[in-house]
């Protein structure tokens, strides 16, 4: 917070608060009116056959929906050389972590998928203290396909150069057998699901990185934040 704060007594604040929940009303209401149009968006038929890696033995696209007719899957950046799995994808793990078994109620399965080798993904799962899903696509082009990986095309748009990893999330439905591309999102159009980010959004100093160096300089893994270090 950077500004003196605008001290006034309980009804003057009563109408300022007024006159945001309007605001906030009408943001839900177009938050409503896209969800429906996202909905109605067209669907790709996925014609590419891809065999990911998983704890239970090699799986192709249309068993990794589990029994489900939905499948939502993030785009967990983790290079297959990499030795850990993104700073930033493991903040966003650390909100979507134990969801899935919520979302199976409604015909969703949730899990994420990276390009590391499955014993990189298990080894980091087991040290986060996750339970999600995760599997690998490891050589199959999915990543490079759904443009997350090698893209030069990234969020409807090019990129002046390649990156190697970028984050997203996927969504897909079964239809009569075959498996249906529905959606994807990139960027910050992920950041609706991280859940500390929308505390912050509420704070007082709200996500209060406006004067770092980017934007989160202060993020470190949930097991490396230095507990002695004054905030």
């Amino acid at each position: 917070m950077t500004t003196q704060p605008n001290i006034v007594d309980p009804a003057e604040w009563l109408v300022a608060r007024q006159k945001l929940l309007v605001g906030e009303k009408e943001l839900t209401r177009q938050g409503d009116a896209l969800a429906r149009q996202r909905r109605e968006l067209p669907w790709v038929r996925v014609q590419r056959h891809y065999v990911f890696q998983t704890p239970s033995g090699p799986k192709d696209l249309t068993e990794l929906f589990n029994g489900r007719s939905q499948l939502l899957v993030y785009h967990f950046m983790f290079g297959p050389e990499w030795e850990e799995g993104c700073l930033s994808c493991s903040f966003w793990a650390d909100n979507f972590d134990g969801i899935d078994v919520h979302l199976q109620h409604r015909d969703v399965t949730f899990l994420a998928i990276s390009r590391a080798p499955l014993e990189k993904l298990e080894s980091y799962r087991a040290r986060m203290g996750w339970s999600f899903p995760w599997v690998s696509s490891q050589e199959t082009g999915f990543n490079e396909d759904f443009g997350v990986s090698d893209a030069d095309f990234y969020n409807y748009a090019p990129l002046e150069s390649a990156v190697e990893e970028a984050v997203g999330l996927s969504t897909f439905v079964l239809h009569e057998g075959k498996v249906f591309h529905t959606y994807s999102c990139f960027g910050r159009g992920v950041e609706v699901f991280n859940g500390a980010y929308q505390l912050l959004d509420m704070a007082p100093k709200g996500r209060d990185e406006d004067q770092l160096e980017w934007t989160m300089a202060w993020l470190r893994r949930h097991d490396s934040y230095d507990e002695t270090a004054e905030p």
